[in-house]
C-alpha cells in the first residue's frame, strides 16, 4: 500500500512458512478458506449453531496438523503419516455431525455405536491439536477432567474413585455417557466457549490481522513516539500507548510484545532503562491489551455470553478500568524516569505527528467505523464483518490513489494501478491467512475448555469447589479474592488466559455471586483480569519471557519487573469487588467520588512502591501513603475520606520538598 507499510513487511515477515512448497501452498489455501468461511457466516448467511461450530473446529484442527509437526520442527516419513491420520480424523470429527445432524437429533439420547466412535475420535484429535498448538499443560488438564469423569463406582475407572477425597467423590460415568456429553450436546466441545471463538473472536482477530498487514502496527507505534518521545522516559511511555492501541486490536499480550517491543525495548535501553526494566514495562503494557476494549482478547464476548449482558455494555464498563491500568503503568514509567534523571529523545530522532497522520490516517477510519457500529447497536458479529470489509476497502483505495498519483507523474498510470491492485490482492490474502493462523490457539483452547466445562457440569465439581472455597475462606471476602488470585496463577501455569478464565469462572463464579454477594458482572471481570496474571507473574510470565528475549535480560528478573509494573491487574479488580458501583452504575456524585479515590489510590501505590513522586519520599511519608492506599479499598466513606486527605497531604509535602531542592540547587 504505502512505502511505510512495504518497509515494515520487508523488516519482518508476518507469517513464517517452513516445509515443502506444496504443503505451504495447501496450508495457505486452507487458512484463507477458513477466513472466508467465517466472513460468510458473519456477514452474508448466518449458519446454524452446530454447523458453524463443527465446521469451524474441523477446519481449525486440520490447519493445526498442517502447521505444527508432531515431533520437533521437521517432518519425517513417520510424522507425515501421523499428520495424515490426524488430518483425516479432524475432517471426520466435524463433518460427521454436519452429515448426520438430523439423525442425531432424532436419536435424542439413544446414541449409536458410530456416534460414540465419532465422539472418541473427535476428543482424541482435539487433545492432540491442543498439545501442538496450545501446549502440554492444557492437554493434561483436559485428560485429567476426562479421567475424573470416569472415576467412581459406576464409572469406567471405579478404582480411581477410591483415591479421591470425600468431597470430590462422585458416582462415575460410562464411556458412552462421557463421550455424548463431550461431543453430542451443547455443553461440551461445541459449547459456549467454542461458540464465541467460532464467531465473534475469529472475526475480530481477522480484523486485527488485516489491520496489521496494512501497516497499523508501525502507524500506532510511530504515532505514540511522536506524541510522547520528547517527554522524560519517552520510549517507555510510547510503549504503553502503542500497546494500548495495538492491544485493543490484536488482544494478545505476546503478540504485542513482539510487535511493539522490537521497537520500544531497544530505545528504552538506549535512554537509560535497565534491560529488565525495559522488558518489564513492555510486558506489563502489552498485557493490558487483553483488558482493553473493544476486543479484550476473547474476554468481552465470553463475559457477554456467560452473564447475559450486551457486548457493548461489557465494553462500556471496561473502558475506565482499562484506562486506569495503563495510567498506572504510565505513572510507574514516569516515576522511574524522574528517579534516574532521564530526558526525552531528540526531536530529530522522532517522527512528526503530521507526517505520521498523513501516511496512515486512513487506518483510523475502520477503527472509527467499528466503534460507531457498536454504538449504533449492530451485533458484534456483523460489526466485525463490516470492520474487516472497511479496512480492505479503505486500504485498497488508499493504495490505488497513491499508485495512480505516482503513475500519472511518471506517465505509467495503467501499469502503476495494475501493480497496486496486485499488491492489494496479495495483502488481502496475507491478512486472511494471518487471521486464521492467529485464531488457531484460541479456538483450540476454547474447545478443550469445553471438555472441562462439560465434566464440571456432569460431576457437579463446580458446587464442590465452591463449598471448598467457602470453607477455606471462612466466609471472608478478602480471603476469597486472594484464593481466586492464587487459583488463577496456578491455572496460568498450564492454561492460556482464555481457558484459565473459563475454567476458573465455572469453579469459583457460583461462590462469589451466591455466597459472597459479588454482582455477576463484577465476578466475571475479577476472574477475567486475574486470569491475565500468567503473562506477568513469576514463575510463569509468558509476556515477560518474550520481552526478556528482546531486551537480553534474565527472564526471572524481567518477570519481577513486569509483575511490579502490572500491579493494577490485581488492585483494580479488587476495587471493583468492594466498590461495584464503578461497574454496575450509581449516581454521578458517587461515581465521581469512587473514580477519584481509585485514581488517588493507584497513584499513591506507585509512589509507595518506588519511594518517589516529585522527589524522593521520606520513609515515614512512604509508610503513611502505603496505609492510605489500603484504606482506599475499604467500602466505608470515612475510610476513603481519611485516605484521600492523607494522600493529598503527602503529595503536597513531597512537592514542597521538590521545590526547596530545586531552589537550593539554583542558589548553589
Amino acid at each position: 500500500m504505502t512505502q511505510l507499510n512495504t518497509e515494515v513487511l520487508e523488516e519482518k515477515p508476518f507469517i513464517e512458512r517452513t516445509g515443502p512448497k506444496p504443503l505451504i501452498w495447501f496450508t495457505a489455501v486452507m487458512a484463507i478458506g477458513l477466513s472466508l468461511f467465517q466472513l460468510y457466516g458473519a456477514g452474508i448467511q448466518p449458519l446454524g449453531l452446530f454447523y458453524q461450530r463443527t465446521i469451524h473446529l474441523s477446519l481449525v484442527m486440520m490447519l493445526v496438523f498442517l502447521i505444527f509437526p508432531p515431533f520437533g520442527k521437521k517432518r519425517g516419513p513417520i510424522a507425515a503419516l501421523v499428520d495424515v491420520g490426524f488430518f483425516a480424523a479432524a475432517f471426520y470429527s466435524g463433518f460427521y455431525i454436519v452429515w448426520n445432524l438430523d439423525a442425531i437429533f432424532a436419536r435424542a439420547g439413544f446414541w449409536s455405536e458410530q456416534d460414540i466412535l465419532a465422539a472418541t475420535i473427535a476428543t482424541i484429535t482435539l487433545l492432540e491439536a491442543s498439545r501442538r498448538a496450545v501446549g502440554l499443560g492444557l492437554t493434561i488438564i483436559g485428560l485429567i477432567a476426562i479421567l475424573y469423569a470416569f472415576a467412581g463406582a459406576r464409572g469406567e475407572l471405579p478404582w480411581l474413585g477410591e483415591w479421591l477425597p470425600g468431597i470430590l467423590n462422585h458416582r462415575g460415568y460410562s464411556m458412552e455417557r462421557v463421550a455424548a456429553q463431550l461431543y453430542l450436546g451443547q455443553e461440551g466441545i461445541f459449547g459456549i466457549p467454542l461458540g464465541v471463538a467460532a464467531t465473534f473472536v475469529f472475526v475480530f482477530v481477522l480484523f486485527g490481522a488485516v489491520l496489521e498487514v496494512t501497516g497499523a502496527g508501525r502507524f500506532f507505534i510511530d504515532l505514540a513516539f511522536a506524541g510522547t518521545g520528547r517527554q522524560r522516559g519517552g520510549p517507555a511511555k510510547a510503549a504503553v500507548l502503542a500497546s494500548a492501541t495495538m492491544g485493543s486490536i490484536s488482544g494478545s499480550a505476546i503478540a504485542n510484545v513482539v510487535t511493539s517491543g522490537s521497537f520500544t525495548i531497544p530505545l528504552m535501553k538506549k535512554l537509560g532503562y535497565k534491560p529488565a526494566q525495559a522488558g518489564g514495562v513492555e510486558a506489563a503494557a502489552s498485557t493490558g491489551g487483553q483488558i482493553m476494549p473493544p476486543l479484550m482478547g476473547a474476554g468481552a464476548f465470553l463475559i457477554a455470553e456467560y452473564t447475559g449482558t450486551a457486548y457493548i455494555d461489557v465494553v462500556k464498563v471496561s473502558v475506565f478500568p482499562a484506562l486506569l491500568y495503563f495510567a498506572t503503568v504510565y505513572l510507574f514509567v514516569h516515576i522511574i524516569a524522574l528517579k534516574q534523571g532521564m530526558t526525552g529523545m531528540k526531536a530529530s530522532e522522532l517522527p512528526v505527528v503530521s507526517e505520521v497522520l498523513m501516511k496512515g490516517w486512513y487506518l483510523l477510519i475502520p477503527v472509527l467505523i467499528l466503534v460507531a457500529l457498536l454504538v449504533a447497536g449492530l451485533s458484534p458479529l456483523r460489526v466485525g464483518f463490516w470492520a474487516v470489509i472497511s479496512i480492505l476497502v479503505v486500504a485498497g483505495l488508499n493504495g490505488l490513489w497513491l499508485a495512480a498519483r505516482q503513475g500519472w507523474r511518471d506517465n505509467r498510470l495503467v501499469d502503476a494501478v495494475w501493480q497496486a491492485t496486485l499488491v492489494g490482492f496479495h495483502k488481502t490474502l496475507q491478512g486472511l491467512e494471518l487471521g486464521a493462523r492467529n485464531a488457531l490457539s484460541v479456538s483450540i483452547a476454547c474447545g478443550v475448555a469445553g471438555i472441562i466445562v462439560a465434566v464440571v457440569g456432569l460431576t457437579g465439581l463446580g458446587l464442590k469447589f465452591s463449598s471448598m472455597m467457602i470453607a477455606l475462606s471462612g466466609g471472608n471476602l478478602v480471603i476469597a479474592v486472594f484464593l481466586v488470585a492464587i487459583a488463577s496463577l496456578i491455572l496460568g501455569l498450564g492454561l492460556p488466559v482464555t481457558a484459565a478464565y473459563i475454567v476458573l469462572i465455572i469453579l469459583v463464579g457460583p461462590a462469589l455471586t451466591a455466597q459472597f454477594g459479588v454482582p455477576l458482572l463484577v465476578a466475571h471481570l475479577l476472574v477475567f483480569w486475574y486470569s491475565q496474571d500468567s503473562n506477568v507473574t513469576p514463575p510463569v510470565a509468558l509476556a515477560a519471557y518474550a520481552a526478556a528475549a528482546i531486551s537480553g535480560s534474565k527472564t526471572m528478573e524481567t518477570s519481577v519487573q513486569a509483575w511490579k509494573f502490572a500491579k493494577g491487574l490485581y488492585l483494580i479488580p479488587l476495587y471493583m469487588v468492594f466498590h461495584p458501583e464503578i461497574i454496575m452504575g450509581a449516581s454521578l456524585d458517587i461515581l465521581l467520588w469512587k473514580g477519584m479515590m481509585i485514581i488517588l489510590g493507584l497513584a499513591a501505590f506507585a509512589g509507595a512502591i518506588e519511594g518517589y513522586l516529585f522527589t524522593r519520599l521520606q520513609n515515614w511519608m512512604r509508610a503513611v501513603i502505603a496505609v492510605a492506599t489500603v484504606l482506599v479499598f475499604f467500602p466505608e466513606f470515612w475510610h476513603q475520606a481519611v485516605a484521600g486527605v492523607a494522600i493529598v497531604l503527602m503529595v503536597a509535602l513531597n512537592f514542597l520538598h521538590y521545590r526547596k531542592e530545586n531552589a537550593a540547587a539554583a542558589q548553589s
